[in-house]
């Protein structure tokens, strides 16, 4: 009793709210069932850090270490979310590409809002925050050597758990009924095994050309997916799909609360970054719906501009919120197909988009 007495009365403030942070990140895991693989584990590291003379302080940083400062964690996740993605809707519509790239502009904006306030280092690992993608800010976060990693981390994870609730006010706001109605049949094409072994060894070439910095995210990211469509590969595909992508999430999510110890944490600095991470992805998402609207300027065959929003990245999450919203506009209209298109091209486009930054900014 007398330890629990003791411990109680180091209990801090700070620590009593991160422990409300971390119950909440709980609810809305188990309770709205918002990206439970991602949001249960930060939800309980936190709270697991911030108890009163942690025994697992210690354990959590060797994992920070070995798993986090060395990027190993996220290189590995990408395996096994290039074994996820199916690339044939995007290779069967080409076009959706540039969605993709649209969608980008939040991380472009954020930079230049955030350089007024941190040193262009941190500024920009700040705005990769929008690339809606932890691995690739973590990446970044790193190879910048960001005195905001923690943050930078909490906030990339968090808003992508998130997108169900951040992305539709913003879709609403910026589209009109008519918009929102319109349909887009899905004409499926045949994409033959040799285009889809081809596609992710030509994506590592050019982006290692374009943006060598970003070989290692993609090179990884695309590895996956060459794993999964070779056809030789089907136990280590299922392996990295299910056993390997799960496992390393439960590892990077109890880590990442190495970063939210309260000290640290409960900062203006932080709650900064945290805002600016949202106009990141709020940003993002108009980038993809404004720019699809400017293109049914041109066209006969309307697009409906809510599939720009799923540009991007947060595979599949953006996509599927997107195909629930054109659901409840009209329950005909299946946008399934064409949303996953565009959410495979912004994966794709936020690698790149973080190699860029690290290309410019490591110069």
């Amino acid at each position: 009793m007398e330890i629990l007495y003791s411990n109680l009365l180091q209990l801090t403030w700070q620590q009593a709210v991160m422990w409300v942070i971390g119950g909440v990140l709980i609810y809305l895991a188990i309770k709205k069932d918002m990206e439970p693989t991602l949001l249960l584990p930060i939800g309980f590291g936190a709270i697991l850090v911030n108890l009163p003379n942690s025994g697992a302080v210690e354990t959590v940083k060797t994992l920070f270490e070995a798993g986090i400062s060395n990027e190993l964690f996220p290189l590995i996740l990408f395996i096994g979310i290039g074994a996820m993605i199916d690339f044939g809707p995007l290779l069967s519509n080409p076009k959706l590409m540039i969605f993709g790239a649209a969608a980008q502009f939040g991380i472009f904006f954020t930079l230049c809002l955030a350089s007024m306030f941190f040193d262009i280092n941190d500024a920009a690992s700040i705005a990769i925050i929008g690339a809606a993608d932890g691995p690739t800010s973590i990446v970044v976060a790193n190879a910048l050597h960001s005195k905001y990693l923690g943050a930078i981390m909490v906030a990339a994870y968090s808003y992508m758990a998130l997108v169900p609730i951040i992305q539709p006010p913003v879709i609403r706001a910026l589209t009109t009924k008519k918009e929102r109605l319109i349909r887009m049949p899905y004409e499926q094409k045949s994409v033959s095994k040799r285009t889809k072994i081809l596609f992710p060894i030509i994506i590592t070439v050019i982006a290692g050309l374009v943006a060598p910095e970003s070989v290692a995210l993609v090179g990884f990211l695309m590895f996956g997916n060459l794993i999964r469509e070779c056809g030789v590969l089907n136990s280590l595909s299922e392996t990295a799909q299910k056993v390997l992508a799960n496992l390393i999430t439960i590892f990077l999510g109890i880590t990442i609360a190495f970063k939210m110890q309260a000290a640290d944490f409960l900062a203006v600095d932080t709650l900064m970054i945290l805002g600016l991470g949202l106009v990141a992805f709020i940003f993002d998402t108009a980038g993809g719906v404004l720019f699809a609207k400017f293109l049914n300027l041109f066209l006969k065959k309307k697009i409906n501009p809510m599939i720009g929003a799923a540009g991007i990245s947060a595979f599949p999450m953006s996509g599927r919120v997107v195909h629930k919203m054109g659901l409840k506009e009209d329950p005909q209209n299946f946008l399934l197909m064409h949303s996953i298109g565009v959410n495979v091209s912004g994966q794709i486009a936020s690698v790149i988009a973080g190699g860029l930054i690290l290309n410019f900014f490591l110069r």
